[in-house]
């Protein structure tokens, strides 16, 4: 049974301005979901939104009231982040990857959005003729919107159907072009949470120096592969990364996520320290600069962006690393509740009628945590997206990722163990409503 009328979700549609059900954004689909909240009273299950839910990390809140407190909120902090933050992420990267990334190479930004956009601009820009993006897609659709926004194309494939071996042909075939700037993905991955292996990073490391493209490794969910134990610095095993197989890779951490630090807005890019100084003529003709591409990156473009991070934010953000790396603190323990709920969720879904739609990483079941996929029956995408919402739950279409199988994208962040019940009555009504379609 619905809990929802056609009528009233029409009313939401209209007073959202969302132009269609089917096609809604994240943005669109909190807010039908918020309007049918507040006019009924009726608690949704929201699926929708990747935004944390646990208490952010208090060592990072004492390090910035510390901060505050010897005045550094009256000057501007460097463009290419303090001292501090700078040595903590360098060490970090050391830590939990075993690469050697130079402190001076590890740039602050005020969210890995901020680093991703600014990259894309020096990427595209280095070689002439070398202006296009590959996403691997599933991936995460803001990249896609900061790519409109600064009028650079993009081509992408889904990855379903090219895990393993099969993988390197399929670059080939698209890097063979040329014109090739960036290879961009998620690892584990928004929204699927598949993770790449490393037989599959080091195909993407080798062509990403064969055809000179530079990597963007989104690493916002560090280590969250709960299948297999990464939480003790300076301890195999290390988290897989394309930065042991490549010199051009930017690598892109986050706060929100691994410290709950979201509304803080700070992470930081890694540059390979290759790539770092290496010098390409294009930059220094648009920006009169040396060329060098950090220092353009971060001077030239970074700057332009944000000014620098907001400094107590970084003197957290640093203290929180450091911490970690000294083993005194276990972001991964800490976090590792979305990974409970994940469980916790696909086993009422699936007990259902829904199914996981990217189930495996090559041969291994694919993990739990802070997103999953869901399909159900030969529902599309954009169908499931729309009877859920009937149903009191909010969800993303998979299609708004790039990928090419049907079924939704499920975030564990706001689904709380009391509300396994109603999640389990909705299903229930869902799956008794439609009979596998």
């Amino acid at each position: 049974m619905k809990i929802f009328s056609e009528e009233l979700v029409e009313e939401a549609r209209v007073a959202c301005n969302v132009a269609d059900l089917t096609k809604a954004t994240i943005g669109e689909t909190i807010l039908l979901a918020e309007y049918l909240q507040k006019k009924t009273g009726i608690p949704f299950i929201r699926m929708d939104q990747g935004s944390p839910s646990l208490p952010q990390n208090r060592f990072g809140i004492e390090a910035e009231k510390a901060a505050l407190d010897r005045g550094v909120g009256a000057f501007y902090p460097p463009a290419d982040g303090i001292p501090e933050v700078k040595s903590a992420a360098s060490d970090f990267v050391k830590a939990f990857l075993n690469v050697n990334v130079s402190a001076r190479s590890c740039v602050p930004c005020t969210g890995s959005v901020t680093g991703s956009f600014a990259s894309f601009i020096a990427c595209t820009q280095r070689v002439s003729g070398k202006d296009k993006v590959l996403f691997i897609n599933p991936g995460f659709p803001i990249m896609n919107s900061q790519l409109r926004v600064l009028g650079i194309e993009w081509k992408e494939f889904d990855i379903y159907g090219y895990r393993g071996e099969a993988l390197r042909d399929k670059l080939r075939s698209v890097l063979s072009d040329g014109d090739i700037a960036v290879i961009s993905y998620s690892s584990p991955n928004n929204p699927a949470w598949i993770c790449l292996t490393e037989e599959e990073l080091k195909i993407i490391g080798e062509a990403a120096t064969e055809f000179d493209a530079v990597v963007m490794e989104d690493l916002a969910y560090f280590c969250m592969d709960y299948r297999r134990d990464l939480g003790h610095p300076y301890e195999a095993p290390y988290l897989p990364t394309v930065a042991r197989y490549t010199d051009n890779y930017i690598l892109m951490t986050s706060s929100s996520k691994i410290f709950s630090y979201a509304g803080q807005r700070i992470a930081f890019i890694a540059i390979s320290d290759g790539l770092y100084d290496r010098v390409y003529q294009p930059l220094a003709d648009r920006y009169h600069t040396t060329g060098a591409f950090g220092p353009t990156l971060v001077a030239a473009i970074l700057y332009m962006i944000t000014s620098g991070c907001t400094a107590s934010t970084q003197y957290g953000y640093a203290e929180m690393m450091r911490l970690a790396c000294e083993g005194k603190i276990n972001f991964l323990e800490d976090v590792k509740v979305y990974s409970q709920r994940a469980a916790a969720m696909k086993e009422i879904f699936c007990r259902n009628g829904f199914h996981i739609v990217y189930d495996k990483d090559v041969d291994e079941k694919v993990g739990d945590g802070f997103f999953f996929s869901l399909g159900y029956g030969r529902m599309t995408s954009s169908e499931l997206v729309r009877e859920l919402l009937f149903y009191g739950i909010s969800s993303i279409s998979l299609a708004t990722s790039g990928s090419l199988r049907d079924g939704v994208r499920a975030c564990t962040a706001r689904v709380t163990d009391g509300m396994y019940e109603l999640l389990e009555e909705r299903v229930r009504n869902f799956n008794e409503d439609h009979k596998i379609l």
